[in-house]
Protein backbone atom coordinates (compact mmCIF):
# COMPACT_ATOMS: atom_id res chain seq x y z
CA UNK A 1 0.00 0.00 0.00
CA UNK A 2 1.39 3.38 -0.68
CA UNK A 3 2.20 5.69 1.48
CA UNK A 4 -0.75 8.61 2.37
CA UNK A 5 -0.18 11.86 1.22
CA UNK A 6 -0.77 15.17 3.91
CA UNK A 7 -3.68 16.03 1.74
CA UNK A 8 -4.73 12.26 1.98
CA UNK A 9 -4.05 11.92 5.70
CA UNK A 10 -6.22 15.39 6.28
CA UNK A 11 -9.20 14.28 3.83
CA UNK A 12 -9.19 10.89 6.06
CA UNK A 13 -9.34 12.81 9.64
CA UNK A 14 -11.70 15.13 8.72
CA UNK A 15 -14.42 12.48 6.94
CA UNK A 16 -14.25 10.17 10.38
CA UNK A 17 -14.24 13.45 12.33
CA UNK A 18 -17.81 14.78 10.78
CA UNK A 19 -18.80 11.16 11.80
CA UNK A 20 -18.32 11.79 15.24
CA UNK A 21 -19.08 15.44 15.44
CA UNK A 22 -20.64 17.04 12.87
CA UNK A 23 -23.05 14.35 11.53
CA UNK A 24 -22.73 12.30 14.30
CA UNK A 25 -26.73 12.47 15.04
CA UNK A 26 -27.76 12.32 11.51
CA UNK A 27 -25.34 9.60 10.91
CA UNK A 28 -23.71 7.69 13.96
CA UNK A 29 -26.67 7.25 15.99
CA UNK A 30 -28.92 6.42 13.20
CA UNK A 31 -26.97 3.37 12.72
CA UNK A 32 -25.92 2.15 15.73
CA UNK A 33 -29.79 2.76 16.62
CA UNK A 34 -30.72 0.25 13.41
CA UNK A 35 -28.20 -2.32 14.60
CA UNK A 36 -29.51 -1.51 18.31
CA UNK A 37 -33.53 -2.19 17.39
CA UNK A 38 -33.17 -4.70 14.64
CA UNK A 39 -29.78 -6.71 16.56
CA UNK A 40 -28.15 -6.68 13.57
CA UNK A 41 -24.72 -7.29 15.43
CA UNK A 42 -23.65 -9.84 17.57
CA UNK A 43 -21.00 -10.72 19.58
CA UNK A 44 -18.89 -13.61 17.37
CA UNK A 45 -19.95 -12.11 14.12
CA UNK A 46 -17.93 -12.10 11.48
CA UNK A 47 -19.71 -9.01 8.65
CA UNK A 48 -19.06 -9.10 5.15
CA UNK A 49 -19.36 -5.23 4.62
CA UNK A 50 -19.90 -5.16 0.98
CA UNK A 51 -18.54 -2.05 -0.83
CA UNK A 52 -19.90 -1.27 -4.44
CA UNK A 53 -17.77 2.33 -4.43
CA UNK A 54 -21.15 4.35 -4.38
CA UNK A 55 -21.41 6.58 -1.26
CA UNK A 56 -23.71 4.81 0.74
CA UNK A 57 -21.62 1.68 0.64
CA UNK A 58 -18.32 3.54 1.42
CA UNK A 59 -20.37 5.48 4.28
CA UNK A 60 -20.89 2.25 5.82
CA UNK A 61 -17.99 0.95 5.72
CA UNK A 62 -16.35 4.30 7.89
CA UNK A 63 -19.90 3.79 10.04
CA UNK A 64 -18.89 -0.18 11.31
CA UNK A 65 -14.98 0.90 11.70
CA UNK A 66 -16.25 3.86 14.17
CA UNK A 67 -18.90 1.50 15.60
CA UNK A 68 -16.17 -1.27 16.23
CA UNK A 69 -14.11 1.49 17.58
CA UNK A 70 -16.31 1.61 20.78
CA UNK A 71 -16.02 -2.24 21.76
CA UNK A 72 -19.31 -2.53 22.86
CA UNK A 73 -19.99 -5.99 21.09
CA UNK A 74 -16.93 -7.82 19.67
CA UNK A 75 -16.98 -8.60 16.09
CA UNK A 76 -15.09 -8.68 12.97
CA UNK A 77 -15.06 -6.98 9.73
CA UNK A 78 -13.96 -8.08 5.72
CA UNK A 79 -14.64 -5.21 3.38
CA UNK A 80 -15.76 -7.04 0.46
CA UNK A 81 -15.45 -5.45 -3.61
CA UNK A 82 -17.07 -7.20 -6.16
CA UNK A 83 -15.61 -6.19 -9.79
CA UNK A 84 -18.74 -7.44 -11.63
CA UNK A 85 -16.96 -5.78 -15.05
CA UNK A 86 -15.85 -2.24 -14.43
CA UNK A 87 -14.06 -0.80 -16.66
CA UNK A 88 -10.25 0.25 -15.17
CA UNK A 89 -11.44 4.16 -14.46
CA UNK A 90 -14.72 2.88 -12.02
CA UNK A 91 -12.25 0.07 -10.66
CA UNK A 92 -9.39 2.51 -9.71
CA UNK A 93 -11.96 5.16 -8.52
CA UNK A 94 -12.93 2.52 -5.94
CA UNK A 95 -9.57 1.72 -4.89
CA UNK A 96 -8.74 5.54 -4.48
CA UNK A 97 -11.65 6.13 -2.44
CA UNK A 98 -10.87 3.43 -0.12
CA UNK A 99 -7.10 4.14 0.19
CA UNK A 100 -8.04 7.79 1.22
CA UNK A 101 -10.75 6.74 3.94
CA UNK A 102 -8.61 4.27 5.00
CA UNK A 103 -10.64 1.20 4.21
CA UNK A 104 -8.92 -2.25 3.32
CA UNK A 105 -10.60 -3.34 1.07
CA UNK A 106 -10.83 -6.86 -0.62
CA UNK A 107 -11.47 -7.41 -4.25
CA UNK A 108 -12.69 -10.87 -6.11
CA UNK A 109 -13.90 -10.45 -9.65
CA UNK A 110 -17.28 -11.96 -11.96
CA UNK A 111 -18.34 -11.74 -14.89
CA UNK A 112 -21.95 -10.43 -14.12
CA UNK A 113 -22.05 -7.22 -16.20
CA UNK A 114 -21.21 -9.38 -19.81
CA UNK A 115 -24.06 -11.94 -18.48
CA UNK A 116 -26.62 -9.59 -18.28
CA UNK A 117 -25.46 -7.11 -21.05
CA UNK A 118 -27.52 -10.34 -23.42
CA UNK A 119 -30.56 -9.63 -21.31
CA UNK A 120 -33.30 -7.43 -22.75
CA UNK A 121 -35.97 -7.35 -19.99
CA UNK A 122 -35.16 -6.34 -16.34
CA UNK A 123 -31.39 -6.23 -16.52
CA UNK A 124 -30.42 -4.37 -13.59
CA UNK A 125 -33.44 -6.89 -11.36
CA UNK A 126 -31.31 -9.94 -12.85
CA UNK A 127 -27.74 -7.65 -11.77
CA UNK A 128 -28.84 -7.08 -8.55
CA UNK A 129 -30.13 -10.76 -7.72
CA UNK A 130 -26.53 -12.15 -9.43
CA UNK A 131 -24.39 -9.75 -7.15
CA UNK A 132 -25.86 -10.95 -4.31
CA UNK A 133 -25.41 -14.70 -4.82
CA UNK A 134 -21.86 -14.11 -5.49
CA UNK A 135 -21.79 -12.01 -2.15
CA UNK A 136 -23.10 -14.83 -0.03
CA UNK A 137 -20.79 -17.12 -1.84
CA UNK A 138 -17.25 -15.03 -1.58
CA UNK A 139 -18.42 -14.10 2.03
CA UNK A 140 -18.95 -17.35 3.10
CA UNK A 141 -16.33 -18.32 1.55
CA UNK A 142 -13.95 -15.85 3.98
CA UNK A 143 -15.83 -17.45 7.28
CA UNK A 144 -17.99 -14.70 7.65
CA UNK A 145 -21.56 -15.19 8.71
CA UNK A 146 -23.51 -12.09 7.57
CA UNK A 147 -22.96 -9.64 4.56
CA UNK A 148 -24.25 -5.85 4.86
CA UNK A 149 -25.90 -3.92 2.28
CA UNK A 150 -25.92 -0.26 2.45
CA UNK A 151 -29.47 0.34 1.44
CA UNK A 152 -30.89 3.67 3.01
CA UNK A 153 -34.56 4.83 5.05
CA UNK A 154 -35.46 6.26 1.17
CA UNK A 155 -34.79 3.23 -0.01
CA UNK A 156 -37.17 1.45 2.29
CA UNK A 157 -40.03 4.12 2.06
CA UNK A 158 -39.68 3.91 -1.78
CA UNK A 159 -39.70 -0.01 -1.93
CA UNK A 160 -43.11 0.02 0.39
CA UNK A 161 -44.65 2.52 -2.00
CA UNK A 162 -43.34 1.02 -5.52
CA UNK A 163 -44.60 -2.09 -3.83
CA UNK A 164 -48.28 -0.58 -3.71
CA UNK A 165 -48.51 1.12 -6.68
CA UNK A 166 -46.59 -1.15 -9.38
CA UNK A 167 -46.84 -4.42 -7.50
CA UNK A 168 -50.19 -4.85 -5.66
CA UNK A 169 -48.33 -5.62 -2.56
CA UNK A 170 -47.84 -4.99 0.43
CA UNK A 171 -44.29 -5.66 2.05
CA UNK A 172 -40.78 -4.14 2.68
CA UNK A 173 -36.92 -4.32 2.33
CA UNK A 174 -36.43 -5.57 5.97
CA UNK A 175 -33.28 -4.51 7.92
CA UNK A 176 -32.41 -8.55 8.12
CA UNK A 177 -33.18 -11.72 7.06
CA UNK A 178 -32.13 -15.24 7.02
CA UNK A 179 -30.37 -16.56 2.89
CA UNK A 180 -32.33 -19.13 1.60
CA UNK A 181 -29.62 -20.39 -0.39
CA UNK A 182 -27.00 -19.75 1.39
CA UNK A 183 -27.09 -22.32 5.07
CA UNK A 184 -26.18 -19.87 7.90
CA UNK A 185 -25.77 -16.63 6.08
CA UNK A 186 -27.46 -13.40 7.11
CA UNK A 187 -28.13 -10.14 5.07
CA UNK A 188 -28.33 -7.41 7.40
CA UNK A 189 -29.26 -3.54 6.83
CA UNK A 190 -27.62 -1.20 9.19
CA UNK A 191 -28.02 1.98 7.17
CA UNK A 192 -31.52 1.69 7.19
CA UNK A 193 -32.55 4.50 9.69
CA UNK A 194 -30.16 6.64 7.71
CA UNK A 195 -31.66 9.62 5.37
CA UNK A 196 -30.18 9.70 1.96
CA UNK A 197 -30.14 13.50 2.54
CA UNK A 198 -27.68 12.92 5.43
CA UNK A 199 -25.51 10.94 3.33
CA UNK A 200 -25.25 13.10 0.43
CA UNK A 201 -24.13 15.96 3.31
CA UNK A 202 -21.49 14.16 4.24
CA UNK A 203 -20.33 13.50 0.91
CA UNK A 204 -20.36 17.42 -0.27
CA UNK A 205 -19.23 18.36 3.23
CA UNK A 206 -15.87 16.44 2.57
CA UNK A 207 -15.40 16.95 -1.45
CA UNK A 208 -15.58 13.45 -2.05
CA UNK A 209 -16.86 12.02 -5.36
CA UNK A 210 -18.26 7.71 -5.53
CA UNK A 211 -19.42 5.84 -8.54
CA UNK A 212 -22.57 5.77 -9.93
CA UNK A 213 -23.93 2.69 -11.41
CA UNK A 214 -21.07 1.60 -13.63
CA UNK A 215 -22.91 -1.25 -15.46
CA UNK A 216 -22.52 -1.45 -19.58
CA UNK A 217 -26.19 -0.56 -19.91
CA UNK A 218 -25.41 3.02 -17.89
CA UNK A 219 -22.44 3.39 -19.98
CA UNK A 220 -24.08 3.85 -22.90
CA UNK A 221 -27.89 4.64 -22.41
CA UNK A 222 -28.81 7.94 -24.04
CA UNK A 223 -31.64 8.70 -21.16
CA UNK A 224 -29.64 9.47 -18.22
CA UNK A 225 -30.95 11.19 -15.00
CA UNK A 226 -29.05 14.03 -13.78
CA UNK A 227 -27.86 11.84 -11.19
CA UNK A 228 -26.24 9.58 -13.62
CA UNK A 229 -29.02 6.62 -13.35
CA UNK A 230 -31.51 5.66 -15.99
CA UNK A 231 -35.23 6.30 -15.86
CA UNK A 232 -36.40 3.77 -13.47
CA UNK A 233 -39.82 2.89 -11.73
CA UNK A 234 -37.52 4.06 -8.47
CA UNK A 235 -36.66 7.15 -9.26
CA UNK A 236 -40.47 8.22 -10.44
CA UNK A 237 -41.19 6.85 -6.89
CA UNK A 238 -38.78 9.35 -5.70
CA UNK A 239 -40.23 12.14 -7.44
CA UNK A 240 -43.93 11.09 -6.22
CA UNK A 241 -42.96 11.13 -2.30
CA UNK A 242 -41.10 14.46 -3.55
CA UNK A 243 -44.00 16.14 -4.76
CA UNK A 244 -46.62 14.51 -1.76
CA UNK A 245 -44.41 16.17 0.64
CA UNK A 246 -44.96 19.49 -0.26
CA UNK A 247 -48.56 19.12 1.40
CA UNK A 248 -47.96 16.59 4.11
CA UNK A 249 -44.62 17.08 6.03
CA UNK A 250 -45.04 13.81 7.64
CA UNK A 251 -45.40 11.58 4.53
CA UNK A 252 -41.98 10.05 4.47
CA UNK A 253 -42.55 8.78 8.48
CA UNK A 254 -45.99 7.83 7.36
CA UNK A 255 -44.80 5.63 4.71
CA UNK A 256 -42.10 3.81 7.33
CA UNK A 257 -44.64 3.24 9.75
CA UNK A 258 -47.46 2.23 8.18
CA UNK A 259 -45.65 -1.51 7.73
CA UNK A 260 -45.00 -1.40 11.72
CA UNK A 261 -48.74 -0.74 11.73
CA UNK A 262 -50.18 -3.51 9.84
CA UNK A 263 -53.44 -4.64 11.93
CA UNK A 264 -54.36 -7.93 10.60
CA UNK A 265 -58.31 -7.64 11.57
CA UNK A 266 -58.87 -4.99 8.68
CA UNK A 267 -56.19 -6.74 5.66
CA UNK A 268 -58.91 -8.86 3.74
CA UNK A 269 -55.69 -11.43 2.36
CA UNK A 270 -52.71 -11.78 3.63
CA UNK A 271 -49.93 -14.63 2.99
CA UNK A 272 -47.84 -16.24 5.62
CA UNK A 273 -45.19 -18.52 5.09
CA UNK A 274 -46.40 -18.58 1.50
CA UNK A 275 -49.55 -19.70 2.71
CA UNK A 276 -52.74 -17.28 1.91
CA UNK A 277 -55.42 -16.48 4.62
CA UNK A 278 -58.60 -14.39 3.91
CA UNK A 279 -60.28 -12.89 6.59
CA UNK A 280 -63.56 -15.20 5.70
CA UNK A 281 -61.26 -18.20 6.56
CA UNK A 282 -62.42 -16.78 10.67
CA UNK A 283 -65.41 -14.46 9.89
Amino acid sequence: MKEMTYDEAEKRKRAEECIRKKFHKQLFSAFARACKNYKLIENGDHIAVCISGGKDSMLMAKLFQEIQRHRKVEFDLTFLVMDPGYNRENRALIESNAGTLGVPITIFESTIFDAVDTIDKNPCYLCARMRRGHLYSKAKELGCNKIALGHHYDDVIETILMGMIHGAQIQTMMPKLHSTNFEGMELIRPMYLIREADICAWRDYNDLHFLQCACHFTETCSTLNEDGSSSSKRLETKKLIAELKKTNPYIESNIFRSVENVNLDTVIEYKKDGVRHNFLDEY
